[in-house]
C-alpha cells in the first residue's frame, strides 16, 4: 500500500501518464493516416473567418459535420495553422492538456492532492486528444475563473469565463463562483468588458458586418443542433438522453429534466455562511464542471472530460476517511464513464446497454447529487483533516 501511495503521488509518473498517453494516442492516429475531422473544422474556423466565409454552412469538400465554435475561436485557434497539419495537431492537443494541467495544479487542494486529480482524469484526457477536442481547454478555462476569483483576481477570472463562453458556451457555468466575489460590481464590469473584448477581436482578421453576421448564424445554428441532438446515439448522452431510454419516452423534454436540476443547483448556496469556505467552494466548483455537461443534450464522450475533472475534485475535496459508498461511486465513474469508450471495455456491452441508455452519465449524475447533498449537509467549520489518501 505504501509502495501505490508513493507511485499515484509519484509527480514524474504522472505528469508523463498525463502528457504521454494524449501525445501517444494521437501519435497512433497519425501514423495509422487517420482523419482528423475536428481539427480541419478548427482550422477551416480560421480561415473561413479570414475569408469572411459563412461559418456554420456545410463545406463537405473539407470536413463533415459543422462547425459550432463561436468566431473568437479563430483567433485562438490561429497559431495553430501555420504549421503543417501533423504538428499542429499535435500542438494543439498539448496546448489543451497544459492549460488544463496548469488549472488542475493551481487549485487549493493539500498535500500536492493536485497530482491524484490528474491521475484521475489522464484517461479521460486521452478520450478527448484522440478526438483532437477543445473541451480540455474548456475545463482548464472554468477551473482557472475559480482559481482566480479564489485568489482575489477577478479581472482575469472574468476573462476566462468570458472566454470559454465565446468559444463554446459551457464556459459560461463559471458565473456560478459569482458568489465567491469580494468585489461583485469590479467582476460585472470585468465580464462586461471581457464580453466586448471578444466579441469584438475576430472583426480585427475579418470585418465588423461579417463577425455580427456570424454571431446571428451561430445561434441559428446552436438552435438547430440542439434539436439534431436528442435522440443521437453518439451525441445525448446525458441525463435527459438517459431518461427518454430508460423511460422509452422520446419526446421527453429537456425543460423537464433541466429545471428541476437548476433548482437542485440553486440550493447549494442557501448556506451563506460558508462562503468562504474552501472545500464548500471546491463542491461548488465540482459541481459546475458535471452540471455543465450531464445536462447538455450536446455532450458527447470526449466532452467528459469537463465532468471528470469535476469528478476528480470532488473525491480529492471529500472528508477523511472516505466511504465506501463514495469509493464505490468513484470506482463506477471510471469504469462506466471512463473506460466505457476504450477497448479495455467489452464492446458488446459498450454497444447494447452504455451508448444506447447513455449509461456514461449515470456515475456522474449520481455523483452530482452526492455534491449538492454535501453543499447542503456537511459540516464546513470543523478542522480539516486530509491525510494522503
Amino acid at each position: 500500500m505504501q509502495k501505490l501511495s508513493k507511485l499515484i503521488y509519484n509527480k514524474p509518473f504522472v505528469y508523463a501518464a498525463w502528457f504521454g498517453l494524449s501525445f501517444l494516442i494521437v501519435l497512433k492516429e497519425i501514423l495509422n493516416h487517420q482523419g482528423f475531422n475536428n481539427y480541419t473544422i478548427f482550422k477551416y474556423n480560421f480561415l473561413h473567418t479570414l475569408h469572411q466565409q459563412n461559418l456554420y454552412a456545410a463545406y463537405p469538400e473539407h470536413y463533415y459535420d459543422l462547425n459550432h465554435y463561436g468566431p473568437i475561436f479563430s483567433i485562438i485557434f490561429a497559431p495553430f495553422t501555420f504549421f503543417p497539419d501533423y504538428v499542429g495537431i499535435m500542438f494543439w492537443v498539448m496546448f489543451n492538456a497544459f492549460v488544463l494541467f496548469k488549472a488542475i495544479q493551481l487549485l487549493p487542494l493539500k498535500q500536492n492532492q493536485y497530482v491524484i486529480v490528474l491521475l484521475i482524469c489522464a484517461h479521460e484526457l486521452m478520450t478527448a486528444s484522440a478526438n483532437v477536442q477543445s473541451n480540455p481547454l474548456v475545463a482548464g478555462l472554468i477551473i482557472l475563473s475559480f482559481n482566480f476569483i479564489n485568489k482575489k483576481q477577478d479581472f482575469w477570472a472574468a476573462l476566462m469565463i468570458a472566454l470559454g463562453t465565446f468559444i463554446k458556451l459551457y464556459g459560461i457555468v463559471g458565473l456560478a463562483f459569482f458568489f465567491f466575489s469580494d468585489n461583485k460590481l469590479k467582476f460585472i464590469a470585468s465580464f462586461i468588458f471581457w464580453s466586448v473584448v471578444m466579441f469584438v477581436l475576430p472583426m480585427l482578421i475579418s470585418s465588423p458586418a461579417f463577425i455580427v453576421q456570424s454571431y446571428r448564424d451561430w445561434y441559428v445554428d446552436l438552435k438547430g443542433k440542439n434539436l439534431q441532438n436528442e435522440g443521437s446515439i453518439m451525441q445525448d448522452i446525458c441525463v435527459m438522453g438517459f431518461f427518454r431510454k430508460i423511460l422509452n419516452y422520446p419526446g421527453l423534454k429537456n425543460a423537464v429534466v433541466i429545471i428541476p436540476a437548476m433548482a437542485l443547483f440553486a440550493l447549494s448556496y442557501l448556506r451563506i455562511n460558508c462562503f468562504k469556505s474552501t472545500p464548500y467552494r471546491l463542491l461548488i466548483l465540482s459541481s459546475a464542471l458535471i452540471f455543465a455537461v450531464i445536462f447538455s443534450s450536446g455532450s458527447e464522450s470526449p466532452t467528459y472530460i469537463i465532468a471528470f475533472a469535476g469528478v476528480g475534485i470532488w473525491f480529492m475535496n471529500l472528508d477523511r476517511p472516505v466511504t465506501g459508498f463514495e469509493i464505490f461511486l468513484l470506482v463506477m465513474a471510471i469504469i462506466l464513464t471512463t473506460l466505457s469508450p476504450s477497448d479495455l471495455f467489452p464492446r458488446s456491452i459498450r454497444e447494447t446497454y452504455v451508448l444506447p441508455y447513455k449509461l456514461k452519465s449515470l456515475p456522474c449524475f449520481l455523483i452530482w447529487l452526492k455534491i449538492v447533498y454535501e453543499t447542503l449537509s456537511r459540516n464546513f467549520a470543523k478542522p480539516e483533516t486530509r491525510p494522503v489518501l
